[in-house]
Parts: C-alpha cells; structure tokens; sequence
C-alpha cells in the first residue's frame, strides 16, 4: 500500500476526506436504522437480551457509545495533524482510513442484515451478521489502540477522548460482537 502523503499542506485536504468519509458512512448507519421502525423487524432485534436492567444498561451505554465516537474523532482528525499520527499513534493515515471506513460501512450492513435474518433465519446470514458486527469491532480496537497511544504521548487531554471511546469500544467489541450474538443465538 503507498503511504498517502502526509505534508502539513495536505492537513485540510485529509480532514475533508475523512469528515466526508463519516459523513456518507454515517448517513447510510442512520438510513439503516429505519428498518428499526418496521415492528416485524423491531421486535426481533434484541433477540435473547433479557428486559429489565439488562436491556436499560445496554440502551444507556448505545448513547454513551455514540457520544464516545465524536471525542475521538476531533482528536483524530481535528487534533492531530495528518503530518503527525504516525509519529503520534504507531499508525497512519491509511490505517485511520482503514477503521474508519470498517465501522461505518459495517455498521451499515449490520441491521438489514439482521432484518433478513429475522425474517428469513439462515445459517449464513447469520455468519454474515456476526462477521459484521465483528469487523466493528475490531476496528473500534484499532481506532481506541491509536488514541491511547496519542494520550501517552503527551496529549493529556486526549485521555478524556479515550475515556469516552471506551463505551464506543464496549459496545462494538463486547456488547455487539459478543454479548448480543451470544443471547440472540439462546433466545430468538
């Protein structure tokens, strides 16, 4: 892979591309979502997740995970300049794009992949559902491994960033990629 060119200069051009990668990516997340509001599909989405406390905590932490995501992304993209992250996180922009582009494509798939498996139940969507829902995961990783590593470099304040990222991180790599499938496969 060519590294992409990471001059001061080029700072702005990084940003747009970034912030127009979030928001197209971020666009078809929420154009997903009214899927949600079909109640065939509504009812089936939380699959084995018991009501109660359960459930209200993992509501709660879905908002706190999507305010988690806009901290870490100011430091990302606002914060550091392009001619710095590699220095800054161990990784460069190609990687920021990489995660990025993951998340939001992924979390775009995640509910009318769900909504086919709900109405039509097969072993291979399912895996389609997990491998997604995985992949978001892992890329939430990548993108809380680059913060952190930007917050121990100096960066005191960034360690806000990463504190918030971190119910981003929990809902991506534990509650979705692992806890959700796990109580959707016992209970639907």
């Amino acid at each position: 892979m060519t590294a992409i060119d990471t001059s001061p200069a080029d700072d702005t051009a990084y940003r747009r591309a970034l912030l127009r990668l979030i928001a197209i990516g971020g666009s078809g997340v929420l154009a997903s979502y009214l899927l949600a509001l079909d109640p065939a599909i509504s009812a089936g989405l939380w699959g084995g997740i018991p009501e109660g406390r359960i459930r209200e905590l993992y509501t709660l932490n879905m908002f706190l995970a999507a305010f988690g995501f806009f901290p870490a992304t100011w430091w990302l993209v606002f914060a550091t300049p392009a001619s710095a992250l590699r220095e800054r996180t161990g990784f460069g922009l190609e990687t920021l794009f990489i995660a990025y582009a993951t998340i939001l494509m992924a979390s775009a798939l995640w509910l009318p992949l769900t909504a086919l498996y709900v109405k039509s139940p097969s072993p291979f969507v399912w895996l389609l559902v997990r491998g997604v829902l995985l992949a978001v995961g892992i890329a939430a990783t990548l993108l809380g491994a680059m913060l952190v590593r930007l917050a121990a470099r100096g960066r005191p304040l960034a360690w806000l960033a990463v504190f918030s990222f971190f119910f981003f991180w929990l809902q991506t790599m534990v509650l979705d990629a692992l806890v959700w499938p796990h109580y959707y496969s016992t209970g639907a």
